[in-house]
């Protein structure tokens, strides 16, 4: 039987659960919507959240440890523009950061991206780690360009910028766009990475074009519905729980739950092997 069929079995640790997040509300999702035109303005180049978009950040925070599932998070990995990073420590971060620890490093600093938040805590809450993969659809748009990893490390001190390369954003052009081919392609190599880490259960704050170019080549085998629940187009400060699956022995973990029984060790032939001798000889 094949998943074709319906119902799907894999094993446990072949699997990941992934929180998808579209960042909350930029300033230029606003004059976007107006105009498609103001996507092309460099007044919003590394666009930050609205203060509507702040709400929505608290909004789902506030699902996010109603439900529990703060607790589960291993890890959130957080595209590094502003908006992402935001929406990232603002719904996953610690509780308000008062200072008076001062071995306690802040995941924001006050203000950051001109957002009259105050500073974020990075006590009590999963590590966040920023990653160039989950990035939006490339190039032309300024408000998809990054800014230097260095002036971001001075907002987000306690966020993890390890994984970028280069200082200076030398992923996004000026005049080139990248096509949605590349884009998914890009996904899909985001996804495959993930299975490079240890951690099981992982959010991802990220936005809507790579999204929706990356889950939908995904679903495929699927029913319409199903499809359609995995590739719709986000809303702002959406999240949707999905689990991916290692099909192809892309990770290397063991599992931690798989028992092998028979310790101490003892006879255990099972009683279907009788069906089997009787089919083989024929009685």
């Amino acid at each position: 039987m094949d998943c074709t069929a319906g119902t799907c079995l894999f094993p446990l640790h072949r699997c990941k659960t992934i929180h998808l997040v579209r960042h909350a509300q930029g300033i230029h999702n606003v004059e976007g919507d107006k105009n498609y035109k103001a996507y092309l303005n460099p007044e919003y180049f590394d666009a930050h959240l609205t203060p509507l978009g702040w709400e929505q950040v608290d909004n789902l925070r506030k699902h996010v440890h109603s439900s529990g599932l703060i607790n589960k998070i291993d890890l959130v990995i957080a595209s590094p523009l502003m908006r992402t990073l935001q929406t990232a420590v603002g719904v996953f971060g610690g509780e308000g950061y008062s200072g008076d620890k001062t071995d306690v490093v802040p995941l924001m600093v006050a203000n950051a991206g001109n957002s009259f938040h105050a500073a974020i805590s990075s006590l009590n809450c999963p590590p966040i780690v920023a990653g160039e993969l989950c990035r939006e659809h490339l190039g032309v748009h300024p408000c998809d360009r990054r800014r230097s990893v260095s002036e971001y490390q001075f907002l987000f001190p306690a966020v993890d910028f390890s994984l970028i390369d280069s200082d200076e954003d030398v992923w996004w052009k000026d005049d080139v766009r990248e096509t949605k081919e590349e884009l998914a392609a890009r996904g899909l190599k985001f996804m495959n990475w993930l299975w490079t880490r240890k951690e099981k259960e992982i959010a991802i704050v990220t936005h809507s074009g790579f999204l929706f170019h990356t889950l939908t080549a995904f679903g495929n085998d699927c029913h319409p519905s199903v499809k359609k629940e995995i590739s719709k187009h986000f809303a702002n400060c959406e999240l949707r729980s999905m689990v991916i699956v290692d099909r192809s022995m892309l990770g290397s973990e063991e599992s931690t739950t798989n028992y092998p029984g028979k310790i101490p060790s003892g006879l255990d032939k099972p009683s279907d092997a009788v069906d089997e001798i009787v089919e083989k000889q024929g009685v």
